[in-house]
């Protein structure tokens, strides 16, 4: 990578609808030169993909929970990932240090809701209780860049 790479990453993360001509009146290149520097990106690795940011209130999706999923026996990460990529409830999700062996962020429209996304998290065979604590307000929320 060098510092156009880097210029052309800003601008993906800036509106990742950008068109590659924008991106190139930007940093300086043809649209076809950033074409190639954006298929190059993606096939190392350095761009996994692209993503709609959406307003999950908008939606209607306004009780979030951590939800710490303690889990017996040994189960790898990759194997718990796929299980809670089953679950579009969850939004986010990392093993941690401590007693718990993930926590796992959660969206739902309703407590019920919740519960029954909570409910088929608890299904996989190695999960064996689950603490969860409501979120009550935002207090603070920066964006990834």
């Amino acid at each position: 990578m060098d510092t156009i790479d880097d210029q052309v990453i800003g601008c993906l993360l800036k509106d990742a609808r950008a068109t590659y001509a924008e991106i190139g009146g930007t940093v300086g290149l043809s649209a076809p030169a950033v074409k190639r520097r954006v298929d190059r990106l993606l096939a190392s690795g350095a761009i996994r993909g692209f993503t709609a940011l959406i307003d999950p209130g908008v939606l209607g999706w306004t009780t979030e929970a951590y939800v710490e999923l303690y889990c017996t026996g040994t189960v790898s990460p990759q194997e718990l990932r796929r299980s809670l990529e089953a679950v579009p409830e969850v939004i986010g999700a990392c093993t941690v240090s401590g007693s718990a062996d993930a926590l796992v962020h959660m969206l739902a429209t309703d407590i019920g809701h919740l519960e029954r996304a909570i409910e088929r998290v608890r299904d996989h065979p190695h999960v064996d209780h689950t603490q969860s604590v409501i979120v009550l307000s935002r207090l603070l929320d920066r964006p990834r860049s």
